[in-house]
């Protein structure tokens, strides 16, 4: 009969498997914290890339805001205001004579959600010149309204669609319509970029040419 008997004073240990799991752990962890490290080097050259596009159209903006202040300054001169109300009587004739009453229904019709018409139109035109359309739209649910103004701003037609206001109606006041809406949109007929084309080249003549007195 064989017995044995342990003799140390501590219990024993495989000290190579444990070297070999604190490795394996370790290699883990710098594994893990490369591909992160790589990861927020990639994130952060690709804001750096992007903060320089913003730099840049930051830049653009505020040389076009720079050329627009000196154009304004330019016109606001007592000697050429007559050119510059002009300029402003030539932008609302273009842009009234590229409205059109039947493309807008046209254009209307197209995007109008069904169980929804239109009560009235108003065309005007607002302080930066553009055709801005005023509708009052009559359906049985707000959610119709909010379908148009939805596909008005997907349209190339109509720009920063919006609902001013909404009414409800009285029973027995109007057939169907239970809800009325006050939309507002500014309309780009498709003749505006040829007027604006027009325009723009209208303006440069006037504003290259040579003031009375001038020296050649």
């Amino acid at each position: 009969m064989r017995i044995e008997i342990n003799l140390a004073t501590h219990a024993y240990e495989d000290a190579r498997r444990f070297v070999r799991q604190w490795a394996i752990t370790v290699a883990l962890v710098l594994l893990v914290t490369g591909v992160l490290s790589y990861g927020a080097f990639v994130r952060l050259k690709e804001w750096r890339v992007e903060q320089n596009r913003i730099n840049a159209l930051q830049a653009q903006i505020d040389h076009g805001d720079r050329e627009i202040a000196e154009a304004q300054a330019f016109l606001n001169r007592p000697e050429n205001r007559d050119m510059r109300d002009k300029s402003q009587i030539l932008n609302e004739l273009i842009v009234r004579k590229a409205f059109s009453w039947t493309q807008v229904f046209s254009d209307l019709e197209r995007i109008m959600p069904p169980r929804l018409h239109v009560v009235s139109i108003r065309p005007e035109l607002n302080p930066e010149n553009q055709l801005e359309l005023r509708m009052v739209v009559a359906g049985e649910s707000s959610e119709r309204a909010l379908d148009l103004v939805r596909r008005m701003e997907r349209s190339p037609r109509f720009r920063q669609p919006a609902i001013l206001a909404q009414a409800a109606q009285e029973a027995g006041q109007s057939k169907g319509d239970k809800v009325h809406f006050d939309i507002s949109a500014v309309y780009v007929p498709a003749l505006a970029r040829e007027a604006q084309r027009v325009t723009g080249q209208v303006a440069h003549s006037q504003t290259s040419a040579p003031q009375p007195g001038g020296g050649e």
